[in-house]
């Protein structure tokens, strides 16, 4: 035990120990300090920085005035149909491959395998040069599959059918395999016990990764504009593009409309991403 010695007598008196801090007190300690750098970095970015010069470049609101309607008619809408049409490609083929995937047939298996590899492996704008400029030469005689929409989305279809496919694979197999030998005990076949009773109970499960695949595809339908699109089929971010180089007459050159742009995607993703969490939430009430 610790002792002090006190005046000129050696009497002596007990020193309590010093407390240590609990684990709790740790962690509030440190959470602390760690607000109170991210506050000095923020006030010191404020102090520092030209933010007056930032928003008369990034917000001008008579440059927003002037695009803010053409970007809601036309990017906004453009973007859009890109997004959900390659979202029910993309859906289509890839329930198509995922049950390739887990078929009992090695020829299926190997061939959704070999899809997955491939699509995966391949950057998203190859393929949509690939489409656009390849089913002209192949097909020549299909009018329908020489509309530039349907040929993105075929081409971003493609590529998230990839992604999906083992999306719903995973989901599949999160089903407990007694559902599907309960169902062959009723006397359904596997198709018909895959679609009343698997594919049902895999989609609750898949949801959530599949809104955030929509909010990829939202993004990636900004690779359209390299193929050379005519102003009817401008996507926000060559919309944005065009009038932030000035070569729309009228608008004035700068990076507003790019950060309006950047805007109207947050519109759409925002609400999305906020959609994947509650689903997620119900999700574990649920279990």
């Amino acid at each position: 035990m610790s002792t002090a010695t006190t005046g000129t007598t050696g009497s002596t008196e007990e020193v309590p120990p010093q407390k240590k801090m609990t684990r709790k007190q740790r962690a509030l300690l440190i959470r602390s300090l760690q607000v109170a750098a991210l506050v000095a970095v923020v006030v010191v970015l404020a102090i520092v920085g030209d933010w007056g010069a930032f928003t008369k470049s990034f917000f001008n609101t008579d440059t927003i005035s002037k695009t803010i309607g053409r970007m809601f008619t036309s990017g906004l809408r453009s973007t859009i149909i890109y997004t959900l049409s390659a979202f029910a490609v993309g859906l289509s083929l890839g329930l198509i491959i995922a049950l390739m995937r887990l078929s009992d047939v090695a020829l299926y298996r190997w061939i959704g395998t070999a899809y997955v590899e491939l699509f995966r492996g391949l950057p998203a704008l190859l393929v949509l040069f690939l489409v656009t400029f390849g089913f002209p030469l192949v097909f020549p005689e299909i009018k329908f599959l020489q509309n530039f929409f349907v040929k993105v989305a075929i081409g971003l279809g493609s590529v998230a059918a990839a992604y999906i496919a083992e999306t719903i694979r995973a989901g599949i197999q999160a089903v407990p395999k007694g559902q599907m030998e309960a169902a062959r005990t009723l006397g359904m076949s596997n198709g018909t016990a895959m679609r009343k009773i698997i594919l049902p109970q895999a989609f609750r499960v898949i949801i959530p990764p599949l809104t955030n695949e929509i909010i990829l595809l939202v993004k990636d339908s900004s690779l359209v504009y390299a193929l050379g699109v005519t102003a009817s089929q401008y996507e926000l971010t060559k919309l944005g593009q065009s009038f932030a180089t000035g070569a729309i007459p009228g608008i004035p050159a700068g990076p507003t409309s790019l950060a309006l742009a950047g805007m109207f995607y947050l519109v759409i993703t925002l609400p999305l991403s906020q959609a994947v969490r509650q689903l997620e939430l119900k999700q574990q009430k649920r279990r």
